[in-house]
């Protein structure tokens, strides 16, 4: 379905059915922006367009695509660039986690993880820095996570790309009008876990209320801020990590892996 234009600031939010990315979308609902909700399954979202335009009375574009496909991306990121319907806040969300560790897992599994995780954030992050560096305002946020300050497989290096390029961006971008902002979060109520095949590992003070994250992550989005770490428990263990030595951390994720 195509969304008819209004004077509301509009915001693209991919793997926006669920978890992460569908709490992001009911919070900019929620503070009057309109949608466009990108994810691989058209039931769960127009369900989830349904739920917000009548909670909210927002309008809310459904785009099908898996970011994997070069030509599905390609669509998204053109919707990104529309000059006629202008994106104001782009989130990068859309990811997944793998239960095999990366030798025993099948390389073709891995390069279309590698394309969700990474290409996709480069690809829509371009599309949209250069119209909104144009228009003199706008918000990126590329949902990131606190294993990429870890040494735990091709997830984790995905992610510490992530930081590091939203990071980058928000130099080039700075005094544009145009912020970026990478969200690290760490174990969060989600879906993840359960859609990777993995356990939720971990004692119970270290999870995450994604409406909480979110809401805090807009919160830093606003102030201007490049890197938000939601939690206190978390915002302690990056601290350390960008402190201890990178040996230390290794040895670390190989007992986690063991």
């Amino acid at each position: 379905m195509t969304a008819p234009r209004t004077t509301r600031p509009t915001a693209l939010v991919t793997g926006a059915s669920a978890g992460i990315g569908h709490e992001f979308a009911r919070q900019l609902a929620a503070r009057q922006h309109d949608l466009v909700l990108v994810a691989r399954d058209r039931e769960r979202l127009d369900a989830v367009a349904a739920e917000l335009t009548s909670r909210y009375a927002v309008t809310a574009e459904v785009l099908v695509a898996d970011l994997s496909d070069r030509s599905a991306l390609q669509t998204v990121a053109d919707r990104v660039a529309d000059p006629e319907r202008p994106v104001d806040v782009l989130v990068n969300n859309a990811g997944y986690g793998q239960r095999r560790s990366f030798l025993r897992n099948d390389v073709a599994v891995e390069e279309a993880a590698f394309d969700v995780l990474t290409r996709a954030v480069l690809v829509l992050s371009h599309a949209a820095g250069v119209v909104m560096r144009e228009r003199g305002r706008g918000r990126i946020v590329n949902v990131s996570s606190v294993a990429g300050f870890i040494a735990s497989g091709s997830y984790s290096a995905a992610k510490a790309w992530v930081t590091t390029f939203s990071e980058g961006l928000a130099s080039e971008l700075a005094g544009s009008g145009v912020t970026v902002t990478a969200l690290c979060p760490g174990f969060t109520n989600t879906e993840f876990q359960q859609r990777a095949g993995i356990s939720k590992p971990g004692p119970d003070f270290m999870w995450l209320d994604p409406t909480r994250l979110v809401s805090d992550c807009l919160d830093d989005v606003d102030k201007g801020r490049v890197v938000s770490v939601p939690g206190l428990q978390y915002k302690a263990i990056v601290g350390l990590l960008r402190v201890v030595p990178r040996s230390v951390v290794r040895r670390r994720a190989r007992l986690v892996r063991r």
